[in-house]
């Protein structure tokens, strides 16, 4: 118990500053998302609703900017893990001395702000970029592809920003699987796309399911990045709370918005945590 003790108050100094100044603002916000908003007159004061979280769940509007956000949020998690295993394969199980200079390559653009690589894409995937100029120059098509204020736009830039993180998580569980249980199962006859679906794809599980978890809520709760790319008319999640907020003034909207996002990407975390809790007990 001493040693328990010894670690609870080791932690204690970090817990309260993660609850001073992460959790407290937060909470903060709360009690607006239950107020009422007259357009015109502001927020209502000493009343008290549940009518905001009932819209956001009955209005079809609501619905189907949720949905559509938790549909990016999939989509480019799927594409960062299909892009990113074989980046990371190649990376942790290549000759040792291309390891460090693809590795800055992956880093690298983790260090050019966000703002700067959205624009990056935008100048790539406008009407007259270099994509739909290169297309047209090479008689591919006749009209410049609608490649931005959409879904296939936002997703490419959002693929391209978080793809990094989920390489750094794939080369971590791949270099820590034993390479003596791969080599003993070629020894015993296996080739090697059984060893690597029967033991290498089942250890980086762990792996790539944190990437995803990560991938995922920080996809869903991107700002900068749709609103660039996506423009005024295609909404996510935060995109609305941010109109919400800064536009309409519709504060407690806003922060109902904003507790739900975050009722949500806290469930998907819990869901995703008891997985892996499960995974780790059958292996």
């Amino acid at each position: 118990m001493r040693p328990a003790r010894h670690g609870m108050a080791l932690a204690a100094p970090l817990a309260l500053f993660l609850a001073a100044f992460f959790v407290m603002p937060v909470l903060l916000t709360l009690p607006t998302s239950f107020r009422e908003y007259v357009p015109g007159m502001g927020i209502t004061a000493g009343s008290w609703t549940l009518g905001n979280y009932r819209e956001i769940l009955a209005d079809s509007y609501y619905r189907e900017v949720m949905w559509r956000t938790l549909g990016l949020g999939a989509a480019v998690t799927l594409a960062c893990v299909l892009l990113g295993y074989p980046l990371a394969f190649m990376i942790a199980r290549g000759p040792a001395r291309w390891r460090m200079p693809m590795m800055m390559l992956v880093i690298f653009p983790m260090m050019l702000n966000l703002v700067v690589r959205s624009f990056g894409w935008i100048a790539l995937l406008a009407n007259r970029g270099l994509v739909n100029n290169l297309l047209m120059d090479l008689g591919l098509i006749a009209a410049p592809l609608k490649l931005m204020f959409n879904l296939t736009g936002l997703m490419i830039g959002l693929t391209h920003i978080y793809l990094p993180f989920m390489v750094l998580m794939l080369v971590a569980a791949i270099q820590n699987i034993p390479r003596d249980v791969e080599v003993a199962a070629m020894t015993l006859g296996s080739s090697r796309l059984h060893v690597f679906t029967a033991i290498t794809l089942p250890l980086t599980a762990p792996g790539m399911l944190a990437g995803s978890i990560l991938v995922f809520v920080l996809t869903i709760s991107a700002l900068v990045t749709p609103r660039m790319l996506g423009g005024p008319t295609f909404k996510v999640m935060a995109t609305l709370i941010y109109d919400e907020y800064m536009q309409t003034l519709d504060w407690p909207t806003g922060s109902a918005l904003a507790f739900v996002l975050s009722g949500l990407a806290i469930a998907i975390i819990w869901a995703s945590s008891r997985l892996t809790r499960r995974w780790a007990g059958t292996a």
